[in-house]
């Protein structure tokens, strides 16, 4: 199918994006990479009067690291993450993380501000932000605001963005010491059935810090605080390891679709969380 007609718009700053989403409402709808909004239009699931393509804001692009800070623009592409060796050596759970999004022709476009601002709960990035206690930098008519991303997810494609606002940036502090990003899915490039994002970092021979989050195993991203409670002054041995996937798993809610039923990604889920966990940890 083809979507309904629109109008296009291309604005070149922030202010003329801003501008159009007030003078049209609802009718308007910014777009990113697309690759969630123009499936839907396509599937006359979404019927949107004004598209305002975010691409030509240069403001909204580049990846700055300032000492442990680090900020990444809402329009920085998935590949633009995977090739920046700046940010890997500062963070490079993001781009394993990036490098198991969809395929090379998604990463091109996909960007970072579109998969974590549309509130899919499949998308990977929502989970890797909650486990690194990113921050999410909103503009709108009234200013700007942050919001955490362990408080942005309300349910289902429902965020604390409001309709007016637009994503623009992404900011974290560089979390140092292991990382894992672990997902299981049915085919390359598909959706996760499970992930688990973790970052433990390590003293002596004890975890002194730890976090866990978690991809597809709720209706909104989980970051377990309890499964990284669990790890915190532990060596991190097979029972602690077990004891920090009981409370990962106590965490979430999965439901049946057709990468299966609950009970399997439930299975699912505590395979990838020890993965990630252990993998982490042999890294830190």
């Amino acid at each position: 199918m083809i979507p309904a007609a629109f109008e296009y718009h291309r604005p070149t700053d922030l202010q003329a994006a801003l501008a159009t989403l007030q003078e049209f409402g609802d009718e308007a709808r910014v777009i990113a990479g697309g690759h969630s909004l123009v499936p839907m239009m396509k599937l006359r699931m979404a019927t949107i009067g004004h598209l305002v393509d975010l691409r030509a804001i240069a403001d909204l692009k580049g990846i700055r690291i300032d000492g442990a800070a680090v900020r990444i623009g809402a329009m920085v592409t998935q590949q633009e993450l995977i090739a920046d060796a700046a940010l890997a050596r500062a963070a490079p759970i993001l781009r394993e993380t990036a490098l198991q999004i969809a395929d090379p022709q998604v990463r091109a476009v996909g960007t970072i501000g579109g998969n974590v601002a549309n509130g899919d709960p499949g998308n990977d990035m929502p989970a890797l932000m909650q486990c690194l206690d990113a921050s999410f930098s909103l503009v709108g008519p009234n200013g700007s605001r942050a919001v955490k991303a362990r408080e942005f997810y309300e349910a289902a494609y429902v965020t604390a963005r409001e309709d007016d606002e637009i994503l623009v940036a992404i900011d974290f502090a560089a979390p140092g010491g292991g990382y894992a990003y672990e997902k299981q899915k049915r085919k390359i490039g598909d959706y996760a059935t499970a992930a688990a994002a973790v970052t433990i970092r390590k003293d002596g021979t004890a975890c002194s810090a730890a976090s866990v989050a978690m991809t597809n195993l709720s209706d909104v991203p989980v970051w377990s605080k309890a499964a990284g409670d669990a790890l915190v002054g532990s060596a991190c041995g097979p029972a602690d390891v077990g004891r920090a996937v009981a409370a990962a798993l106590a965490d979430i809610a999965p439901t049946a679709d057709n990468r299966g039923p609950a009970e399997f990604k439930r299975h699912a889920a505590g395979v990838v969380i020890r993965r990630a966990i252990e993998r982490a940890w042999s890294r830190a």
